[in-house]
């Protein structure tokens, strides 16, 4: 192993069970700590849950979309400077700031510090301020996941009305920011080929300045369960992290409710759906409330669990910049159901799931049908999903890999030296 090195890892926000940068953090924090590196988290609301050695350091935001009352209004006491009050007026406006708000406060916090670290990580905020940073010294680098202007666009072509458009244009108006930080930053990581080209389309950054590294999953607590014979035959489950367009959740329900008039099924849904949001009108219009459970948040072991109990995991995204649900899927040998959008065929591969056009709602319940109805199917996908995830997709094999990142970009910038005119608009 090379010299140990002193590590930021940053997060806007952190969901501990549900969502990829929550389960981020934690993983590539403790493996990089393991490898005997030393790492500090810094995260705003919602916060991480961290591994022993781990320090978390908060940095509140006004906490504007917060669960049970988002877009809440703050009481006056709680402003304490001028980014809590541009926080404010953006939401006020239909804007998301904190990926911008989030930078700025970190850079604040940071910029006191720069002797004590070695590289700053952030991950997928790409906000103005990491190039605050930067101007201070510090070697600064991101991980985009895949960009955000690809949900932007799925959602724009599902919204129903003008009104709609011009408000989720407003909405996603950080994307703009944020390609323009990726392409002034030390370095760029994604998890998969796929969205590295869509990094070139969409943000600017050319493919040979991005870094492919998958993440992945800890293979001793995704694993298959002990007796194959106690999966439900007739369990379908599926991960979203939200109840947006791109998860194709709209199309699985409509799937499930073709599957429901031959065959007993349920749908276990890992997430949860919005009063009045697109599976809520989903679920109503197609009658099938006795048939799908939305679990909320769930902790680590209840979602192993599940996995462990389905006879098939569905993927039906439209897009997918790499799908943890589907690696964790493949971890526990549990047969997959997948899309072909994004990166899914990469990261499945050709044994390890039955693949179909995105957006195809007959092809998805056929491919259900299929695996549902062979165990010998089941056992043959599910024991090549386990072997791949064993070969190319564990936390440890991500954290080496990124160790070795950071040493490139390290050395690469002792060479070139930083580059001096990397800013954002004036005051940030």
């Amino acid at each position: 192993m090379g010299r140990s090195l002193r590590v930021a890892l940053l997060s806007y926000r952190s969901k501990p069970h549900s969502g990829g940068q929550g389960v981020y953090v934690r993983a590539l924090s403790r493996e990089l700590r393991e490898l005997g590196h030393r790492v500090e988290v810094l995260s705003g609301q919602p916060y991480p849950e961290l591994d022993d050695g781990v320090p978390l350091t908060r940095v509140p935001s006004l906490d504007l979309y917060r669960e049970p009352d988002p877009f809440r209004t703050p009481r006056p006491g709680e402003f304490s400077s001028l980014v809590d009050v541009a926080e404010w007026a953006a939401m006020c406006t239909a804007g998301f700031p904190e990926p911008l708000t989030f930078t700025l406060r970190t850079a604040r916090l940071l910029g006191r510090r720069t002797a004590d670290l070695d590289l700053v990580h952030d991950n997928q905020s790409l906000g103005y301020g990491l190039l605050q940073l930067r101007r201070r010294g510090l070697p600064t680098v991101a991980t985009v996941h895949h960009p955000v202007a690809i949900d932007r666009d799925l959602e724009l072509a599902a919204a129903a009305s003008l009104r709609r458009r011009l408000t989720l244009r407003r909405w996603y108006g950080f994307t703009s920011m944020q390609a323009r930080v990726a392409q002034r930053l030390d370095g760029i990581t994604t998890v998969s080929e796929s969205s590295r080209r869509d990094i070139d389309r969409h943000m600017g950054v050319p493919p040979g300045r991005v870094e492919v590294i998958p993440v992945g999953i800890d293979p001793e607590v995704f694993r298959p369960p002990p007796d194959p014979s106690t999966r439900d035959r007739a369990s379908i489950v599926v991960t979203t992290s939200a109840d947006v367009p791109l998860k194709g959740l709209v199309h699985l329900l409509e799937a499930v409710a073709k599957l429901r008039t031959e065959r007993d099924v349920r749908l276990t849904v890992i997430g949860t759906a919005r009063p009045g949001g697109l599976a809520a009108t989903a679920l109503e219009r197609l009658g099938l409330g006795d048939a799908v459970r939305f679990t909320g948040p769930i902790p680590q072991q209840e979602l192993v669990q599940l996995l462990q109990s389905a006879t098939v995991a569905a993927i039906p995204s439209l897009y997918e910049g790499f799908s943890l649900p589907a690696v964790e899927a493949m971890a526990c040998a549990t047969p997959l159901v997948t899309t072909d959008a994004g990166a899914l065929p990469e990261v499945v591969g050709s044994h390890a799931g039955v693949q179909v056009p995105a957006g195809d709602v007959g092809r998805l319940a056929e491919a259900l049908h299929l695996v549902l109805d062979h165990p010998s199917l089941q056992e043959q996908l599910g024991r090549a999903g386990r072997t791949r995830v064993l070969g190319a997709y564990t936390w440890r094999r991500t954290a080496e890999r990124t160790a070795d990142w950071y040493a490139e970009v390290l050395d690469r910038r002792a060479v070139t030296g930083p580059d001096r005119d990397a800013g954002g608009p004036a005051g940030c």
